[in-house]
């Protein structure tokens, strides 16, 4: 962003698509923050050159589930990149929770996170009331990424 005096670089046109084409992109033009999808994730870190790919300070993946075998990948080939998964249905916002992968993670399931700020999140049962902690339930959105009713 201009505020953190950044510069905003836009991928050729379907290069979206070809991981070799953004491992390209990444080196020539040092770029530190990439967001993919887990699936891109995945093509991207098959890539032969992603290990050089070291001017990532942060991957960001959010659009699907992102699979442990992804995160474990990321921080293997990429130590020293910060991994982030953002969580977000299509009715409430692009995104309303956000976890940040630490260095040692060796976890089955990545976890969707904690509600970012102004969002609250409830885990409730098919009567409303909360759930008790590792229950299962229905996950409520509330906050300022939900659309109004009005």
């Amino acid at each position: 962003t201009l505020l953190e005096g950044a510069t905003l670089v836009l991928a050729p046109p379907a290069a979206h698509k070809d991981p070799d084409a953004l491992v390209k992109v990444i080196l020539s033009q040092r770029i530190t923050t990439a967001h993919f999808v887990p699936s891109m994730l995945v093509s991207f870190m098959d890539t032969t050159g992603a290990d050089r790919c070291t001017s990532l300070q942060r991957l960001v993946c959010s659009g699907e589930a992102l699979p442990a075998s992804v995160a474990h990948k990321v921080r293997r080939v990429l130590p020293l990149t910060g991994l982030h998964n953002l969580y977000g249905p299509t009715e409430a916002a692009i995104d309303v929770t956000a976890w940040s992968c630490p260095a040692d993670f060796d976890g089955a399931i990545v976890p969707i996170g904690r509600p970012i700020a102004n969002t609250r999140i409830y885990l409730l049962d098919g009567h409303g009331a909360p759930v008790p902690f590792r229950a299962v339930g229905e996950l409520y959105i509330g906050g300022a990424p939900c659309p109004s009713s009005r």
